[in-house]
């Protein structure tokens, strides 16, 4: 005969949330500093995709700023 399980505790379930909550605030920290990274053109080895309206594709961009010219 099958046996109902016990209730997980309140906090058991608060720890396993704010755990939850805080693997997603790491990653979207992660991608906004990534994103003010390329924005600001300080990246030195990134490789993205460019939207631009003076391209006629898509294409592979690199930027590369440790070249002083």
């Amino acid at each position: 005969m099958a046996v109902p399980k016990k209730r997980t505790s309140k906090s058991k379930k608060q720890i396993r949330k704010t755990v939850w909550k805080e693997k997603a605030n790491q990653a979207a920290r992660k991608a906004f500093s990534l994103a003010q990274l390329i924005l600001s053109g300080r990246s030195k080895s990134f490789y993205y995709t460019a939207n631009d309206k003076s391209y006629e594709s898509s294409e592979s961009t690199y930027i590369d700023k440790s070249d002083n010219s």
